[in-house]
């Protein structure tokens, strides 16, 4: 299967969707991984929290797909934000995974109260300077916070990874980020599995075009130009999550899952203006 791409304002091209693995750890999260790889993703989303950076590592080397098409994501935590503290976590990273390189570092998030978060993201620059990582970027950061990063570095992010799906589409991130080039990407693009699978606007678009909710949902971040990071274990469910470019939702779909928008729509109450990750 031939994944569409997006490109960053640098030229850096991403695949229309990735691979999340959060809680794929050990053994069964490298066959897991592997599998999704074979499948046809080649944008795998990880981070040092996660604790399964090894066991994305050992996935890409035993996966039937050349090292240099799949794109490895890993993340640094609030605890590590200092400077020589990010640097020390990015070798760590690459350690565990055991590869020559990360393609793609993000800060987890910002964690403004604290005030590291340019600090961090210029321990990244550099770390891509000494050839550790490829790209970097960042995760949960708002217009101001991305525009701290840039003024600071001269280096835009190529990815923001933020909360993104029907009960809470981030229009206003998602023209920020476009506006400086970046590439949205959605964590939680299903909303942690909520109600939201079962929202009578959802099952009316996926019975329309004969798909499951979940497509449905995946196709809308796709047409919104957003990289969806679904999770699946099983190698029906990663195929099925990766088939949805067969159809197309019509304008009046689009803006009905849209309109699914709520003021309390993120999940967990995780607002990167006050939420603090370590």
């Amino acid at each position: 299967m031939t994944i569409p791409t997006l490109s960053a304002q640098d030229g850096t091209t991403i695949p229309a969707i990735g691979f999340g693995t959060y809680r794929l750890n050990g053994e069964e999260g490298a066959e897991t991984v592997a599998r999704a790889i074979d499948a046809g993703y080649r944008l795998i989303d990880s981070a040092f929290s996660y604790e399964n950076e090894g066991a994305v590592g050992a996935a890409v080397r035993r996966a039937d797909v050349p090292r240099d098409d799949v794109i490895v994501t890993s993340k640094l935590p609030g605890r590590h934000q200092a400077h020589d503290d990010a640097v020390r976590t990015v070798e760590e990273s690459l350690l565990r995974t055991g590869l020559d390189r990360i393609d793609l570092y993000l800060i987890h998030w910002p964690n403004p109260r604290v005030g590291r978060y340019v600090e961090a993201y210029e321990a990244l620059v550099e770390c891509r300077e000494r050839g550790l990582v490829r790209h970097v970027g960042v995760s949960n950061f708002l217009p101001e916070h991305l525009d701290a990063v840039i003024a600071a570095t001269g280096v835009t992010p190529v990815v923001n990874q933020v909360e993104l799906h029907p009960y809470f589409p981030q229009a206003a991130q998602r023209a920020a980020d476009a506006e400086r080039g970046i590439v949205t990407e959605a964590w939680s693009p299903i909303g942690r599995a909520s109600d939201l699978l079962r929202d009578p606007a959802v099952t009316a678009v996926a019975a329309a075009h004969g798909v499951s909710p979940v497509q449905a949902i995946l196709r809308w971040h796709v047409q919104l130009g957003v990289v969806p990071l679904p999770k699946a274990s099983t190698p029906e469910r990663q195929r099925e999550n990766l088939d949805v470019f067969s159809f197309e939702l019509t304008t009046h779909e689009m803006n009905a899952l849209t309109g699914l928008a709520r003021p309390d729509g993120r999940t967990n109450d995780q607002d990167p203006a006050v939420y603090e990750e370590l």
